[in-house]
């Protein structure tokens, strides 16, 4: 008996490290994935608060990969009057022991304030994403697991998809991002995050992330429409929808577009 039980745990512990490995390297696929070395786009940022009431932000957006480890994003927001000529900038590394740097341009304060480490779980202007969520994130601050192979369903049908458990590895990636836990939805047909749920550490909620629309331009996969929901229990407390338009895939784009002293002067 204790033998057969030995057996069975053995077989177990196998099948939880082969459904690691595996999930580890779905998630490679995916942070390999090719996204361009350049995108310009034009973005809607709406906001629905929890009586449905709604807020349209319009933004311009520019990002780069400056080299292998290294991507700089840029967004303008130009209207409406209250965050016009706000402007945010962040530079992406995936080097492990580099943390991403990002800054806010605030000009009513006429000043640019650096965004610390311990902010970047607070809201992305006023929205249901953070600060964390607008860089990648490091695969190896985090333990992968392939929870099920299921479907689900999009325009197109029923789409494939991995379901993988993420769990960050120290209490100081949870502090920074503000999730203790993440379940991801890969679709096998193109390795693009297509849905996920996220855990926040803070008052027993739960944010739903959604690729609405999906299109191919260019050879590249581009998210056109990315909905964020956060809830508490079944009660919506907040809604977010980026609504992306007039997509650019890999132009030319000078690297002084992503420094402190454009963001301070605009577009």
């Amino acid at each position: 008996m204790n033998k057969l039980l030995s057996a069975l745990g053995a077989l177990l512990i196998s099948s939880s490290v082969f459904a690691g490995n595996q999930a580890r390297e779905i998630m490679e696929k995916v942070d390999a994935r090719d996204d361009g070395t350049s995108l310009i786009s034009t973005m809607k940022m709406t906001l629905i608060d929890k009586n449905g009431k709604k807020r349209n932000r319009q933004m311009r957006t520019f990002a780069k990969d400056i080299d292998a480890n290294t991507e700089h994003k840029t967004i303008f927001f130009l209207s409406p009057s209250d965050v016009k000529n706000t402007a945010f900038l962040t530079y992406d590394y995936s080097a492990d022991d580099k943390d991403d740097d990002q800054w806010m341009y605030l000009p009513a304060l006429k000043k640019t304030k650096r965004i610390p480490a311990s902010d970047k779980d607070s809201a992305f202007m006023g929205s249901d994403f953070s600060y964390a969520d607008m860089t990648d994130k490091e695969l190896n601050d985090y333990t992968f697991k392939l929870v099920k192979e299921t479907t689900i369903k999009r325009k197109e049908g029923k789409v494939p998809v991995w379901k993988i458990e993420s769990t960050p590895i120290s209490q100081a990636v949870i502090d920074e991002t503000g999730y203790i836990k993440s379940t991801l939805y890969i679709r096998k047909d193109n390795h693009v995050l297509t849905r996920a749920k996220f855990y926040l550490k803070k008052g027993s909620r739960i944010k739903y992330m959604d690729v609405r629309k999906l299109e191919k331009i260019d050879g590249i996969w581009v998210a056109m429409q990315t909905t964020m929901t956060t809830k508490q229990g079944k009660k919506t407390l907040h809604k977010t929808i980026l609504t992306n338009s007039d997509v650019e895939i890999n132009k030319a784009i000078d690297d002084d577009m992503f420094t402190v002293r454009v963001i301070e002067k605009g577009l």
